[in-house]
């Protein structure tokens, strides 16, 4: 009985896949996707040309990271990837926009940006994040790059608290060398905050300082998504032998 249990457990498991979108129709199937999470579910303020596809000026110039439901063929996650020659050519980085990254000039042409981490409602488990991770890490040894950057974000729906007490705590065990340091041009007040909540760590910045990533300084204050968001520098020589092997495993790309 107990076989049946599982073999039928793993019959209804999705078949899932990670690729790079190539085509337009399949950037824009991630590009609904994210329209799906930023605006309808986490009241992002979304400026895309067009209603239901989230779509901005990086775009064009980014890799897309698409993770597939093989049985319903449906895009359930997705990563934005920018080289820094790419960033390069249009003025920069999207976290330039959001931070002061000086300190980081002599790294941009072996870094990479991630960025418009989303997965569907129904497949936020370990399994997708995983197969994301497994892509970047893929394309990255590809292509020689050696840093990895990406803002992740906190929730502002107590206002800041819990953000700033996640920041608090991060402070303690993952903050980058100072030489690494950024700054926000939009600070979120977190000496005007409550910094002892036990607020939960969102999945994607634990899974950063796991794989080895810095906080690289203070948090900003991302209006448009109402998120406090940090800057998170990964150097691949920091990531953890047992995180590498199970990332490169999942994917190689022709």
């Amino acid at each position: 009985m107990l076989r049946t249990e599982t073999l039928a457990r793993r019959a209804e498991r999705p078949q899932l896949q990670v690729q790079m979108a190539v085509t337009e129709d399949e950037i824009r199937e991630a590009q609904k996707l994210r329209w799906r999470i930023f605006a309808d579910e986490m009241g992002a303020r979304l400026r895309s040309p067009e209603h239901g596809v989230d779509r901005d000026l990086y775009d064009p110039h980014c890799a897309h990271l698409t993770v597939r439901d093989d049985g319903t063929g449906e895009v359930v996650g997705t990563y934005r990837i920018l080289t820094g020659a790419r960033a390069r050519k249009i003025g920069g980085f999207y976290s330039d926009e959001e931070f002061d990254l000086t300190r980081l000039n002599h790294l941009r042409d072996r870094m990479v940006e991630v960025g418009r981490s989303c997965v569907h409602p129904d497949y936020r488990n370990g399994a997708t994040i995983a197969l994301l991770w497994s892509g970047l890490a893929q394309f990255m040894q590809a292509q020689g790059y050696e840093y990895l950057i990406g803002c992740a974000s906190m929730g502002m729906a107590d206002g800041g608290h819990g953000a700033a007490s996640i920041y608090n705590r991060l402070t303690q065990s993952s903050l980058c060398p100072i030489e690494y340091r950024v700054f926000p041009r939009c600070a979120l007040p977190i000496e005007h905050l409550d910094r002892t909540l036990d607020a939960q760590v969102p999945p994607l910045i634990k899974g950063y300082v796991r794989c080895g990533a810095w906080v690289c300084g203070d948090p900003a204050w991302d209006p448009d998504f109402n998120t406090a968001d940090l800057l998170m520098l990964l150097p691949l020589s920091r990531l953890d032998g047992r995180y590498a092997r199970h990332f490169m495993k999942h994917v190689q790309f022709d």
